[in-house]
């Protein structure tokens, strides 16, 4: 497992003897989003120093710095076939790099503000992006753009996942949990996460979210320092929708 923060480190953690046994030093101010290469032995980290840093696991190696956002690279995601790496800026930017080369193959200009999450499907070739203004689908390799999702979840976007049926859940700064149907782009259910006695309200960010192997179980990390799982409410009908999903009967923290 992989961990990065804002003292600029990242660390690959030995999950059976709980401690780190990797750190990787690079980054010039706080990491803000990391992604692994499905085939290959290579991490990629994105920071506040406006690069997306390449590398090699096992040596803890730099492979290449990519260079060319204007601010903070907050999310980035990786494919086998190019474009091999996708990053997200607050610069607006979304940008699609060659990693054989460590060049830039095209930048993506459609949103206004930041571009603070995005998520390939896990089928289809094709990912969606979020940033306060809107939230878009793309077409890949190329980067096509294909329709906007017209969001009134009314916050920050900081994390977004989709399983493979077609699922996709979107968090927000607010503690907005939002879930979409993919290909139609139509919002189904809306729920907020509940933050743990005592802390503050302002402490229901939701800053990451993953699905399970089995894409019926959503992990959400949040500001009040729990992790909850959701999980699919077996009780929906197609009147609400099919894949609803249940929020946690209690809050754990991890």
């Amino acid at each position: 497992m992989f961990s990065a923060g804002d003292d600029k480190q990242v660390k690959c953690w030995d999950l059976e003897q709980n401690k780190v046994i990797r750190s990787y030093h690079g980054h010039l101010s706080g990491v803000y989003c990391l992604a692994l290469h499905p085939t290959i032995d290579i991490l990629l980290t994105g920071g506040r120093d406006s690069v997306c840093r390449v590398w090699d696991i096992r040596t803890k190696m730099q492979i290449f710095a990519l260079s060319g956002h204007d601010n903070t690279v907050c999310s980035v995601f990786t494919r086998p076939t190019d474009p091999q790496v996708v990053t997200g800026s607050h610069d607006t930017t979304i940008k699609f790099w060659d990693l054989r080369y460590g060049k830039t193959m095209s930048t993506l200009t459609h949103h206004k503000k930041s571009v603070r999450a995005m998520a390939p499907h896990p089928k289809e070739h094709s990912f969606a992006s979020a940033s306060a203004d809107n939230i878009k689908k793309f077409s890949l390799p190329k980067g096509e753009f294909l329709h906007n999702m017209l969001s009134q979840q009314k916050t920050i976007i900081n994390t977004m996942a989709v399983n493979e049926d077609g699922v996709m859940a979107t968090g927000g700064d607010n503690g907005s949990l939002w879930f979409w149907d993919w290909r139609s782009g139509h919002n189904f259910q809306q729920a907020h996460t509940i933050v743990q006695p005592g802390s503050l309200d302002s402490e229901a960010g939701i800053y990451a979210l993953s699905y399970d192997v089995t894409g019926t179980r959503l992990v959400s990390c949040e500001a009040d320092k729990t992790i909850k799982m959701w999980k699919e409410d077996e009780t929906a009908t197609e009147q609400t929708h099919p894949l609803n999903f249940k929020p946690p009967k209690e809050i754990r923290r991890f």
